[in-house]
């Protein structure tokens, strides 16, 4: 009986708090949320819906936001006008390897400054941390010496290497490995096991919320890179996708923006779709590695 006669007063109470809290809701909090998805939304479907337009209501005034007929015609210019077949190869195989590197550079660099002891090791993490505060732009001019200099000017391993060092990945996966009970790390050390094994058996499963989202991190960060690939590429046949919108501006001018608009939903919409469906992946990752030791 008291239970039973206490579980519609919680629920009322719940009710009511909720009631409540909408009640407290200022509508200039709802204005202001529904004025920053429009600033979002707007140029975003204007993006859109010029891909799919047709010249003449590109070129229309006053600006049809509607479109009166959709065409594909903008995509085959935008693929007919530069390679993109081969642009979207080399962007794949740079983010892919680039992304599995990074991620396999930065499991076994946190795990050793998370759980081996070695001289000075904080003080090379807070060096390590530094790095984050150093513009990339910074070392393009060493690191385009450094690939001329081993012949690997406008080679996919050029494009690669200088960016597989990931010190935003480092620290992420060091925070989320203390956040694993160190009875995991002694049932391992009893049960024999070695680093490459801990790694792969015991950190590796019980982190895949932190490293997935490092990769996906890296992943998108070697999709869209721009300046690099830029500086390390003198040939057609190795510039990936971002470059190819340059290329496709060069060739055709700004006229023809529905082509344009065509090829920037080529670089955009693959990492969209990733990003969308890898979502909760990465706020598990980033939550779990909110930890201090």
């Amino acid at each position: 009986m008291p239970t039973t006669a206490m579980t519609p007063t919680k629920q009322t109470q719940d009710a009511q708090v909720r009631s409540s809290t909408r009640r407290r809701t200022p509508w200039w909090g709802v204005v202001a949320l529904v004025v920053g998805a429009l600033v979002f939304l707007i140029p975003l479907y204007l993006f859109v819906s010029t891909a799919f337009k047709t010249n003449a209501d590109i070129n229309s005034w006053p600006l049809r936001l509607i479109p009166r007929s959709l065409t594909l015609e903008n995509f085959v210019n935008a693929w007919e006008l530069a390679p993109f077949g081969q642009f979207l190869i080399n962007s794949v195989v740079v983010a892919v390897i680039g992304m599995a590197l990074k991620v396999l550079l930065a499991i076994f660099t946190a795990y050793a400054f998370a759980y081996l002891p070695f001289p000075k090791k904080n003080w090379l993490f807070l060096f390590m941390l530094g790095a984050l505060m150093v513009p990339g732009h910074v070392t393009l001019l060493v690191n385009y010496i450094t690939v001329g200099h081993l012949h690997l000017v406008n080679t996919y391993a050029g494009l690669i290497l200088p960016g597989i060092a990931s010190a935003f990945g480092t620290f992420l996966l060091r925070q989320y490995f203390l956040s694993i009970p160190a009875e995991v790390l002694e049932a391992a050390q009893l049960d024999g096991a070695g680093h490459l094994r801990t790694i792969g058996s015991f950190i590796v499963p019980m982190a895949r919320p932190a490293i997935i989202t490092v990769g996906l991190i890296a992943l998108i960060d070697e999709w869209n890179g721009f300046v690099w690939p830029l500086i390390v590429t003198n040939s057609v046949n190795m510039r990936t996708l971002p470059i190819g919108l340059l290329y496709l501006k060069e060739n055709d001018g700004i006229n023809d923006w529905g082509a344009l608009m065509a090829g920037t939903l080529f670089v955009v919409l693959p990492m969209a779709i990733v990003l969308l469906l890898a979502q909760r992946y990465i706020v598990a990752g980033l939550a779990g590695s909110a930890v201090r030791r």
